[in-house]
């Protein structure tokens, strides 16, 4: 069942779980029937085709707030290439029933159409955002974190959240929202979540339910070279790291690595000397066919 209508009661608290608002305008009137006084609103946007990564964020805010909205939005103005947008996996009826398992009343689904969000016409703003998306994801994707700093902004308007709640696994867009909360004076607090992964190490992500089982065995081979990069981290220097990782990739047939970085985790700037009292993060992006993988570590 979807619901636009323009009234919710008190009385629909219980239920509230199980339906889906597709407009900013009956989302805030559910918002406002339901929240109590002095209660925090916990936020935690997605794309959809929910997985356990998913569901340990929105089990976070759940733990840490009276009421939570669950945005399911696959937004057009962060992707630079058409083919994702399009391939982009989407399964509302499905991820409903995944929060629904989670058996709260406390949670509230937002699933807008595009005009719902952005109006009559879609428009990308521009950010500075301090040169942070200028390195990694920024380098390969164009355009990709205005379009991530527009919608974010455009939610939190909408949901006017108290907490915020995003994964480690984009570690670089955690940093970019984290900016964008400074540089929009929103008063929302982020949250940063610790990476979910599968047992053979695979970070979980929506794009795994394009690969095969056979392939997402195989992208456990993401997981393992990082972890062996901390190891390394010790002893070697940030070239040779990533003349090292380069050779693993050099004849496998079916991962393609795109991109592999030491960087300064709040500048997220590449690593040339390592420097006392700096915490560094290895960054990876890996392709198998059309799919795209990222994943980061923590080295120190």
């Amino acid at each position: 069942m979807q619901i636009n209508a323009n009234s919710l009661s008190l009385q629909a608290v219980n239920f509230i779980s199980m339906n889906v608002f597709t407009t900013k305008h009956a989302l805030q009137k559910a918002i406002s029937a339901v929240r109590e006084v002095n209660s925090t609103l916990g936020f935690v946007p997605t794309m959809g085709a929910l997985h356990e990564g998913h569901l340990s964020l929105i089990q976070t805010a759940l733990d840490e707030n009276e009421l939570v909205v669950v945005s399911i939005f696959v937004n057009p103005t962060q992707f630079n290439n058409s083919s994702d947008l399009e391939h982009y996996p989407r399964s509302l009826a499905l991820d409903k029933t995944k929060l629904e398992s989670l058996g709260s009343s406390k949670i509230l689904i937002y699933a807008p159409e595009v005009d719902d969000v952005y109006g009559e016409a879609i428009s990308t703003s521009t950010f500075d955002f301090g040169g942070l998306e200028a390195q990694m994801e920024g380098k390969f994707r164009p355009g990709h974190f205005d379009g991530v700093g527009t919608v974010v902004h455009q939610l939190f308007k909408i949901v006017s959240p108290d907490f915020a709640y995003f994964g480690e696994k984009d570690f670089q867009q955690l940093a970019i929202i984290n900016k964008l909360v400074e540089l929009t004076e929103s008063p929302v607090q982020i949250v940063g979540c610790p990476i979910a992964r599968a047992e053979n190490g695979l970070a979980l992500s929506s794009r795994n339910t394009r690969l095969s089982l056979e392939e997402q065995g195989h992208a456990a081979k993401i997981f393992a070279i990082l972890k062996e990069v901390k190891q390394k981290f010790g002893t070697k220097n940030a070239n040779e790291l990533k003349e090292w990782v380069n050779h693993q990739f050099d004849n496998d047939a079916v991962l393609s690595l795109e991109y592999f970085e030491i960087s300064d985790e709040i500048t997220l700037k590449p690593m040339r000397n390592k420097q006392p009292n700096t915490v560094y993060r290895a960054f990876i992006a890996v392709h198998i066919r059309d799919v795209r993988l990222i994943d980061n570590i923590a080295l120190n």
